[in-house]
């Protein structure tokens, strides 16, 4: 059986006390998770690391935390930005390279590379977005996430076979282990993503703020 990635990505939402009832929900449900099998991550925004952390620890829940950006910066003169050394005291993981910051801000595919470099150098595992198989992948990520533009929050996802294809695809050129699919995923529509050989797993966004959709696409993929 292949291992599955299930990640929750809240992007710029929720707060201290939504935080708090999304992961007691999370306690009090049957959904059990066993990191060799299936392995949830948590993406909460940087100000709610701290809380999640203890929440994750204090209810003896096996999942991981992510974050969802990471600095190309070192500590220093970088107002706004989050130190690495900070980051990597709440978060295993760190989303990087989402089309979102792509768009809005404008990210290169060199100042990804530096925050890839910066999360490895760490000890934080990137989960890199790309777009296709023609976005480049810096040396040492061993997972991804395959977001196509069109299927993000937009309700319209990518058909799981196309999907299949294209990560298919991005593996034979990277030999990157552990490809995700991300964009409108739902529990109707997960396990047509998780079922096909080469997806290892979904990257949710909007259906994650919801703890009893998000419980239910874990139960179903």
């Amino acid at each position: 059986m292949k291992k599955l990635f299930i990640v929750a990505n809240w992007k710029s939402n929720e707060t201290e006390v939504q935080a708090e009832e999304w992961f007691r929900a999370l306690k009090n449900s049957q959904i059990t998770t066993n990191k060799e099998e299936r392995e949830v991550i948590v993406c909460p925004p940087f100000i709610l690391l701290s809380q999640a952390k203890e929440l994750v620890t204090t209810s003896h829940l096996s999942i991981g935390i992510g974050a969802q950006d990471f600095s190309p910066f070192d500590s220093g003169a970088h107002t706004g930005e989050e130190p690495p050394a900070l980051v990597k005291e709440y978060a295993q993981y760190a989303i990087i390279g989402h089309s979102e910051r792509r768009n809005e801000l404008g990210e290169t595919d060199e100042l990804l590379a530096n925050k890839v470099a910066h999360a490895l150098q760490q000890g934080v595992t990137p989960i890199f977005c790309v777009q296709g198989i023609e976005t480049p992948i810096p040396e040492g990520v061993s997972l991804v996430a395959y977001e196509p533009i069109f299927a993000i929050g937009t309700g319209h996802p990518d058909t799981p076979e196309n999907a299949e294809s294209v990560i298919k695809a991005i593996k034979a050129k990277t030999h990157v282990q552990y490809v995700l699919y991300g964009g409108s995923v739902t529990a109707d529509n997960v396990q047509t993503f998780t079922t096909m050989p080469a997806i290892d797993g979904v990257l949710v966004g909007g259906a994650s703020l919801d703890p009893e959709k998000f419980m239910k696409i874990v139960e179903n993929a």
